[in-house]
């Protein structure tokens, strides 16, 4: 594989060459894994801003609102306490996400061998790959959140 991608241009447009070997469908997984990795790093250390995450992909974390059945209200707040308080929770929860990603991708990227060593009817690896697989979920879900 080989992938090039220019700058934007003064005109808005920029350059895209992709070049895909046949062995880069082999395992796709594993070929794309290495580079979305520091692209979903790269995206936490330099953010501005966060997406809207939903309440069930974040059941640890508090809740926006008051009730399950409350909307969120975004546009008024009664102190400036209050309105950081609201977008700390909103970058918690994001953070949160993109770290389960992350999670998920190095393993793919740097930890697959550990799992072919493991006894795949053990409780720890059962739970490992649940939560390698929700972060993958959580890839698709948020994929169009993946913005700075």
């Amino acid at each position: 594989m080989k992938v090039e991608i220019s700058n934007y241009e003064d005109d808005g447009e920029r350059t895209i060459n992709v070049r895909i070997d046949d062995y880069d469908t082999w395992s796709m997984d594993h070929t794309l894994a290495p580079i979305i990795l520091p692209m979903l790093k790269q995206l936490k250390e330099t953010k501005h801003g966060s997406p809207i995450v939903d309440n069930e992909d974040v059941p640890h974390l508090p809740k926006q609102g008051i009730s399950d059945n409350e909307a969120i209200q975004r546009d008024f707040f009664s102190s400036k306490e209050q309105d950081e308080l609201f977008w700390s929770q909103y970058e918690q929860r994001w953070n949160w996400i993109l770290d389960e990603m992350i999670y998920a991708f190095d393993c793919k990227a740097n930890k697959e061998e550990l799992y072919m060593r493991c006894n795949l009817f053990n409780d720890s690896f059962r739970i490992e790959q649940e939560r390698i697989s929700n972060g993958f979920r959580l890839f698709g879900k948020y994929f169009e959140s993946l913005w700075d």
